[in-house]
């Protein structure tokens, strides 16, 4: 090859390996747009904090669960627990049957009694544990029998404590009442008063039932915590 095409074919090869090179470094991802550029770090993703929110009633069950042991002899059954919270206003699903096993909580709506609250606010004010207050009463009830009476299908409570041992006396007991009811509710702002017994909607008391069922605790009380 003589002198002048040997140096056109090497200016073409460099042209090209040139060009070659270009296009392959054109083709690397840069954060900057320059060649050679730093990548950009990522920001590591902030780990989520694991927010585990307690149940507003837990302090009442943990009282429930004292009084549990203290009656310890009283119940049969220890499996599930009826805790009302009278620190909430009626309009709120206040009544909780919990499941001390697995931990699940069916909650309800339940009413006081109306010389619990005389200016039928929603709130609970007082407990009473006189015959003809038409109060509530606080502490540990325990579940009796099942029966069919004016309110339909009910369950008898016995208190365990002094200041609600006139339950029985008195017919505090669980039943079903209208004016227990979202509905109602949403109509009211608030349920319905009792003369101090747990009313619960008609519709769900075949459930309240069969969750408490004779001989569990039903604990109620009002811890001002709210």
């Amino acid at each position: 090859m003589d002198r002048r095409n040997f140096t056109k074919f090497a200016l073409s090869g460099l042209a090209f390996s040139f060009l070659s090179d270009s296009m392959g470094r054109a083709a690397l991802p840069t954060d900057s747009g320059l060649i050679g550029a730093e990548p950009a770090k990522l920001a590591p993703v902030p780990a989520t904090p694991r927010v585990v929110a307690e149940k507003p009633y837990a302090p009442l069950l943990e009282r429930a669960k004292a009084a549990l042991d203290n009656h310890a002899h009283h119940f049969e059954l220890r499996d599930r627990v009826a805790i009302v919270d009278f620190d909430a206003p009626s309009k709120d699903m206040r009544m909780h049957i919990v499941d001390l096993i697995g931990g699940q909580t069916s909650s309800y709506l339940v009413s006081h009694g109306r010389g619990s609250d005389p200016g039928h606010s929603g709130w609970l004010h007082s407990f009473s544990n006189e015959p003809n207050s038409l109060a509530s009463s606080q502490g540990a009830f325990r579940t009796g029998d099942i029966y069919v009476g004016q309110h339909g299908r009910s369950m008898r409570l016995i208190g365990l404590d002094p200041h609600n041992n006139n339950a029985e006396a008195r017919a505090i007991v669980v039943h079903g009442a209208d004016y227990v009811s979202e509905d109602h509710v949403a109509a009211w702002g608030k349920c319905g008063r009792s003369e101090g017994c747990f009313a619960v909607a008609p519709h769900l008391v075949p459930q309240v039932l069969a969750l408490l069922g004779p001989g569990r605790m039903l604990y109620a009380d009002k811890l001002g915590t709210a």
